[in-house]
């Protein structure tokens, strides 16, 4: 025999059971609303897909990313043939087949971007946390040193550097570093020396807790959503930054296809006029991939954003007033 089914009333006084959710998954729950911030994901992840699928493509192909073809990828008065049936994008000046170039290329610039970023969120923190936490001489040393870093000019720098040290992917992922970390870095010590005034670190520190144990428990959990915003804003300017240097000619060393590289040689002797797929491909892909991870850095800021989830349902609830009024009418 089966239950029977609750009452109106029953059900209106039963207490609404209540789902309780980590951080991690109000962010995913909000950021699935935002359909920006999803289509830049998806975006992100076959521009991630494409860039694992160069030694596939390039087998698939036949066309080393470093080979040229001077018989099928140029005409016979010397120029790249345009997109065709053995070349999807068309081929370079040389001859070189554009599409696994230009997985390649993204293979470059998303370690760069990423690895660059990491990097130097960590050294941001890491200072951020000292110069706000100590005060005193500490803090004035580091943040005359973060003042010197964000003074420096960056091609006068980078010029300096190669002509010293000539050009490497090591090289093009220090210069990226060095000229990342200083933002982040202000940002962590200005929310380091408003936290360390609080409440909990007070108690922290009268029941006899260490420094290192208050900066790690206390401190550090408390700048989580600004060290993720500012850490996924931080890989479309390190991509751009690498793309910037090897324009120049002072980031990642030929024969490795970059994004940047790949628009110096577009731009060599006005190639792209004749050969206008070499400039759209590599520029419509670079000026993608900054924007999607830009679009999914604001959507992170505003899914971590405490007001965020009562803006969401502000909103609703503006949707949902018409439907009810007329109901009622």
């Amino acid at each position: 025999m089966s239950e029977a089914a609750p009452t109106v009333a029953e059900a209106i006084q039963a207490p609404a059971q209540v789902v309780q959710r980590s951080s991690w998954q109000h962010l995913w729950y909000r950021l699935r609303r935002d359909k920006a911030s999803l289509t830049a994901l998806v975006f992100i992840a076959l521009v991630i897909a494409f860039a694992v699928c160069a030694p596939l493509l390039e087998t698939v192909t036949g066309h080393l990313y470093d080979a040229q073809f001077r018989d099928t990828g140029l005409t016979p008065q010397g120029l790249p043939v345009g997109p065709n049936s053995e070349f999807l994008l068309g081929a370079d000046y040389l001859g070189r087949d554009m599409l696994v170039r230009l997985a390649y290329g993204a293979q470059v610039s998303l370690l760069v971007g990423v690895l660059a970023a990491l990097i130097a969120a960590c050294i941001g923190v890491t200072v951020g946390l000292l110069a706000g936490y100590f005060g005193g001489w500490v803090d004035a040393v580091l943040s005359r040193f973060t003042d010197f870093v964000m003074a420096i000019p960056f091609l006068l720098f980078a010029l300096a550097l190669v002509s010293v040290y000539g050009a490497s992917f090591q090289m093009c992922l220090f210069m990226v570093v060095f000229f990342s970390w200083a933002v982040l870095g202000r940002v962590i010590r200005a929310q380091v020396r408003a936290l360390k005034e609080r409440e909990f670190v007070e108690a922290s520190r009268s029941l006899g807790a260490s420094t290192p144990s208050i900066v790690v428990k206390d401190v550090l959990p408390n700048l989580t959503e600004p060290i993720i915003v500012y850490t996924t804003q931080l890989i479309p300017s390190a991509i751009v930054f690498e793309a910037s240097l090897s324009f120049l000619g002072l980031g990642i060393v030929p024969p490795m296809p970059s994004w940047g590289q790949m628009l110096s040689d577009a731009s060599q002797n006005s190639m792209y006029m004749v050969a206008p797929w070499m400039l759209v491909s590599t520029g419509l892909m670079l000026l993608l991939t900054t924007l999607a991870f830009n679009i999914l850095g604001d959507g992170v800021r505003d899914a971590l954003d405490p007001k965020a989830g009562r803006r969401l349902l502000a909103g609703l609830r503006r949707k949902q007033k018409p439907g009810k009024e007329a109901a009622h009418g």
